[in-house]
């Protein structure tokens, strides 16, 4: 299935990405989509007219239009768990019944969201816990999928805040927990505990840190629970009425538009969070209506395939020039990673390419006093996914603004256009530089250009466009997953490790190593035993 693309990697390996545009005076617009109110501009990648049809063609045979269907049906497509994947209709605002089992999922949907509603309502206002204390602060515990979505989401949209301070803890390293509780008080800070099973190791372990630092059970009206095991709820001593739950066709990494998102509605209000499922729900429609070549998640998948297994490049860099999307690096990490890190096919057979890249990233224009170096200069070509609002939300601080879209402009343009020798010759001799100084810096000054980005455009960071975003990724996620043949919905690559833990834990208390570690291992153990009374 992959001759045809195959057969392109040498000339696209050697193409000139500016001689693309040469060819073609309207590759600008050619290569661009613009929808929903955002741009998607791949002009300066090394794809062509040809490579794009390759890539359609190759989504067309995989199924994706077919599998794209069944998600959206409710059919079981995360086939190793025997499960639907619906997180789409969380977000789905509609009243066209969403099917599972012959079951219409979306009426116990609404009254979750309801119930989230009026509990958030009541926090917001001052009425619960209704011990004349008003709640100051929350605190989100949770891991995965429980912290990483809503955290990138409650930064990303901090001038809706308008409730109680929202805080996160995750690692199961004892700093977390203390740096994040330092100064809060127990009596006006409401703890959420994230976990669908809860029996998630380092979530619960500081679930329980944080209830002694309330005051134990007596500060339990101030604890909530996000699960679907209520009796294990029950057991720590949150009720019911409490615990807001989702079904199990919602993966961690996809539901921050459900329960999971409870810390964004308790900042931002109701109101602002159904305008985040509106911009995730208008994503959907795009999604499934538009034609592949103007439809913004198939084309980011396919740039993403292009690059990766056309052009041979293993990782991508995610730049968003946006202070407040600094946590989106980290969020796509787990999205793309856990989804599509895969090994082998749907039917179990070893895939015979690498599937998925290394995503990694931090905001602009941070990232260029750290690590663009490498971006401009190295030897290893990083494919680089900017971001950018045409807005921001200082409109008193305006200038700061327009230097920051001329710095995501400046870099997509030089990593486009490079610095040949002789440019960095002239330039330096017309600093007054000549002979062998001049020779021997300009070599230092060259910029070999020719280095794939894409450059994404929203109006400015709302809900609504925060919503379109995080849709737009998934169904990114999604594509590939399907044109690769793998399924994007497990995740057993997190398991071994957290199995072998189980049984470590006992012998960092007991400095008895299990048998079966290796002497690697049970040599570290003994060290750090060494350190411990």
């Amino acid at each position: 299935m992959w001759t045809t693309l195959d057969g392109m990697r040498a000339a696209a390996q050697s193409r000139k990405i500016a001689d693309l545009f040469a060819q073609d005076a309207e590759r600008a617009t050619g290569f661009a989509i613009t929808a929903e109110g955002l741009r998607f501009d791949y002009s300066k990648t090394s794809m062509d007219a040809a490579g794009r049809t390759a890539l359609i063609a190759q989504a067309e045979a995989a199924g994706l239009a077919q599998k794209r269907a069944a998600m959206f049906a409710g059919e079981k497509i995360n086939e190793t768990e025997g499960r639907a994947v619906l997180h789409t209709a969380l977000r789905n605002l509609g009243e066209t019944p969403v099917l599972v089992e012959g079951q219409d999922v979306l009426p116990e949907i609404r009254e979750t969201r309801a119930r989230m509603a009026r509990f958030a309502t009541s926090v917001r206002d001052g009425s619960y816990p209704g011990d004349g204390r008003r709640i100051t602060d929350v605190v989100n515990i949770g891991i995965g999928g429980s912290d990483l979505g809503p955290l990138m989401a409650v930064l990303a949209l901090a001038p809706y805040h308008d409730g109680p301070k929202c805080h996160f803890i995750s690692n199961v390293d004892g700093a977390d927990a203390t740096d994040t509780l330092e100064g809060l008080d127990p009596h006006t800070t409401l703890v959420i505990v994230a976990s669908k099973t809860f029996t998630t190791q380092e979530t619960m372990m500081n679930a329980r840190t944080a209830l002694a630092w309330a005051g134990g059970a007596a500060a339990l009206d101030r604890f909530v629970a996000i699960s679907t095991a209520e009796a294990r709820c029950a057991e720590f001593g949150i009720p019911a009425e409490r615990v807001f739950g989702f079904e199990d066709w919602v993966g961690g990494r996809y539901s921050v538009w459900g329960p999971i998102g409870l810390s964004l509605m308790l900042a931002i209000g109701p109101t602002a969070f159904e305008g985040f499922l509106e911009g995730g729900q208008a994503m959907d429609l795009h999604f499934q209506s538009a034609d592949f070549a103007e439809n913004l998640p198939v084309m980011l998948a396919l740039v993403g395939i292009w690059n990766q297994q056309v052009c041979g490049h293993g990782t991508r860099a995610v730049l968003p020039y946006e202070q407040r999307l600094t946590r989106l690096p980290a969020y796509l990490q787990q999205l793309e990673m856990e989804s599509n890190g895969k090994g082998v096919a749907m039917d179990g057979r070893p895939l015979d390419r690498v599937a998925g890249p290394v995503v990694w990233g931090e905001p602009g224009t941070n990232g260029q006093h750290a690590f663009y170096q490498l971006i401009h200069q190295g030897q290893q070509v990083v494919p680089c996914e900017f971001l950018v609002g045409a807005e921001g939300h200082e409109p008193a601080l305006g200038e700061h603004h327009r230097a920051l879209v001329a710095n995501c402009l400046a870099q997509s343009e030089a990593l486009l256009k490079g610095r040949s020798e002789a440019e960095a010759r002239a330039q330096l001799a017309a600093k007054g530089l000549s002979g062998d100084a001049l020779d021997q810096l300009a070599k230092h000054r060259v910029f070999s250009g020719n280095r794939p980005s894409t450059t994404l455009v929203y109006p400015r960071l709302t809900p609504f466009v925060l919503g379109q975003l995080v849709a737009l990724y998934e169904h990114r996620v999604f594509v590939e997953g399907v044109i690769y043949g793998i399924n994007s919905f497990d995740q057993w690559g997190v398991e071994l490790g957290k199995e072998l833990a189980g049984g470590l834990l006992e012998a960092v208390a007991s400095g008895q190593a299990p048998e079966a570690a290796s002497e690697s291992t049970k040599a570290l153990l003994t060290y750090i035993r060494s350190f411990q009374s």
